[in-house]
């Protein structure tokens, strides 16, 4: 693992809410904001770009955990801007904060997390799971 991202490093994704984004399941389509899952997906995406830059290429990063806490809606079309900040590297730990905005508007935050391992372990750790 390469330390090349100092804590306190901000990476900024931009998107725009397109119909995929919507609160949508089998059932049919809940309302038109961006929905939680969408969010999640983006926002993993978004904090995933200090591991792209710190991971050699036998090493992969796996998701540890994510909160979200939601403050406004997005809707189809919005440009939302997810910030991303380094806040703890620890051994092979990568955690940050996130701010999710449209304009000015805050529309969610939270905490993700990742580990850094050798795509081996992962593929062992598959392995044991499907015995």
């Amino acid at each position: 693992m390469k330390h090349s991202c100092l804590v306190g490093e901000i990476r900024i994704i931009t998107k725009t809410v397109i119909d995929s984004d919507l609160a949508t399941f089998e059932t049919g389509n809940v309302h038109s904001f961006y929905s939680t899952f969408a969010l999640g997906r983006d926002v993993e995406w978004a904090c995933r770009q200090f591991v792209l830059e710190m991971k050699e290429d036998d090493e992969e990063g796996i998701g540890t955990f994510l909160h979200i806490t939601h403050k406004s809606p997005a809707i189809l079309s919005d440009e939302v801007e997810i910030r991303a900040t380094l806040i703890e590297l620890e051994g092979n730990t990568v955690n940050c904060s996130f701010v999710v905005m449209v304009s000015d508007r805050l529309v969610a935050e939270g905490t993700q997390g990742q580990k850094i391992l050798k795509k081996e372990k992962v593929l062992r750790l598959i392995d044991q799971i499907r015995g």
